[in-house]
């Protein structure tokens, strides 16, 4: 996982994203143990308070949850997995298309675009 953080926004919320996209792509899955927020504070170069934050709020979301005397692991509701894909993907897809629209593209053109590029 790439930790590379843009300063303009607060940390935890960039390691709740990364952290839930590598969940929603499979690297993570569902029933898996996630490291400790220890180990995950040193890889990601962060303080561990900041990462309990940022892990708090993914058992939140009901991404992650805590097993007794096993640490984190990965929810095993895959519904709830899927949905989150589905979200990230609908996200990504607005953003795509508020910049083939700038630009000046309709949303046919930018799915040619798509097409065109998954080819590459």
């Amino acid at each position: 996982m790439s930790w590379d953080f843009d300063e303009t926004r607060p940390i935890f919320q960039q390691i709740v994203e990364m952290i839930t996209r590598d969940i929603v792509s499979g690297k993570y899955k569902a029933g898996d143990k996630l490291p400790s927020v220890r180990e995950f504070a040193v890889t990601a170069g962060v303080n561990p308070n900041t990462m309990q934050k940022a892990l708090s709020a993914l058992e939140e979301s009901g991404l992650i949850v805590t097993q007794r005397n096993s640490g984190r692991t990965v929810t095993d509701n895959t519904k709830l997995i899927g949905k989150m894909r589905k979200e990230a993907a609908l996200d990504a897809a607005k953003k795509y298309l508020e910049i083939t629209r700038a630009v000046g593209l309709s949303a046919d053109e930018a799915i040619e675009v798509i097409k065109e590029a998954d080819k590459l």
